[in-house]
């Protein structure tokens, strides 16, 4: 299935910042960095990946004249997997100052290594994109062939590669090699996380209960272990861009569950995936599931696209009042129910307590409209 990506550099792109592309591996980073460099014709462009040698031991010095001397006769200069480079952000730093009219790109597979390298030198400095999976408005296909399709997204996601596949087999080679290469060996490099069975406990663990709140005391007793190893886990899942952390909407009502969270995946072919399942929609039981997974995601990507900072929540009451998903952004509130098949009408209590927010039901009917 064909697909043109909305989210363009050029768009990202400003004096004295340098512009830092997040998004797992695979995702399309480098094909988006090398798209835009095509075009900047006529221009001087270095452009390098981050396990270069001499790029690492250039930034590991940390010596100001050499870096400034590298960076001197180029106008843009682009890194791709610059969380492997030593000191990148302190560098990045250096040439961003003595040449604010440079263009600095730098593209990472893992938040957690880089943000943590240009946080805090690029305080100020940087803008950030981040490139998710492909959008089902991004899909190069009439609405029909993208309604017939519905079930392949629910069962093997959005990933470039995923939807450049000719069959079903292919899918799932490649979601499997994505799997164990991106959440195993990545994860699995990085000094926090020990346990490749307690990281396949735990995402297994969040795999089965997509859609329905958790806490790290029993995530903790689901898989045997405590809850602070839990919460460690969890926050590199994020950051390495398998899982998205979501918290209780609480505004007015002593009732409203705020402490719990939910997670959802980045992409319903990695929840499946990391679980073993592909099998059809017609012989499982977590339809559901995927389906609020899926109309989660795409609101993210939406969000991603427009720039816009959404935050997301969900509204459960001790009562058990509910509602699936809640997007806030420019001040306004859209409540969001997730119905695989059927209808849905706002909580009495959620439309006496936010009397401006919208409500409306997303199902296979008439999705397309709200992405």
């Amino acid at each position: 299935m064909n697909f043109k990506r909305t989210q363009t550099i050029e768009t990202c792109l400003a004096p004295r910042r340098a512009l830092v592309i997040y998004g797992p591996r695979r995702i399309g980073k480098t094909t988006l960095l090398n798209s835009f460099l095509s075009r900047q014709s006529g221009k001087r462009i270095f452009s390098a990946v981050g396990d270069d040698i001499k790029i690492r031991t250039l930034f590991r010095s940390e010596d100001r004249d050499e870096i400034l001397a590298f960076a001197r006769p180029y106008e843009i200069v682009a890194i791709d997997e610059a969380q492997s480079v030593p000191n990148i952000g302190l560098g990045a730093k250096m040439i961003i100052d003595a040449f604010p009219g440079k263009t600095l790109i730098l593209t990472g597979s893992s938040s957690f290594d880089l943000s943590r390298q240009v946080g805090e030198p690029l305080t100020g400095r940087h803008f950030t994109m981040t490139l998710l999976p492909i959008a089902q408005r991004e899909i190069a296909a009439s609405r029909f062939e993208i309604r017939n399709a519905l079930d392949d997204f629910l069962i093997y996601g959005s990933y470039p590669e995923v939807l450049a596949a000719d069959d079903r087999e292919h899918k799932e080679r490649i979601l499997r090699e994505l799997v164990s290469s991106y959440l195993f060996k990545d994860v699995l490099a990085l000094d926090r996380i020990k346990s490749p069975d307690l990281l396949l406990d735990i995402v297994r663990c969040l795999a089965f209960q997509v859609g329905a709140e958790a806490s790290h005391n029993e995530i903790a007793q689901t898989v045997k272990t405590d809850p602070k190893t839990v919460a460690r886990y969890l926050d590199v899942l994020e950051k390495m861009f398998v899982i998205k952390k979501v918290r209780g909407f609480s505004r007015n009502l002593r009732n409203e569950i705020s402490k719990k969270s939910k997670y959802y995946f980045l992409d319903n072919g990695i929840r499946n995936a990391a679980i073993g399942r592909f099998n059809p929609l017609s012989e499982r039981d977590d339809a559901g599931a995927l389906w609020e997974n899926f109309v989660f995601m795409e609101l993210s990507k939406q969000s991603a696209i427009a720039g816009d900072g959404a935050a997301f929540y969900f509204w459960r009451t001790h009562a058990g009042h509910e509602i699936d998903i809640i997007m806030e952004s420019g001040g306004k509130i859209r409540a969001i129910e997730c119905k695989w098949s059927g209808d849905a009408r706002a909580p009495a209590l959620w439309g006496a307590t936010y009397p401006g927010a919208r409500f409306c039901v997303v199902n296979r009917d008439n999705y397309l409209d709200e992405f």
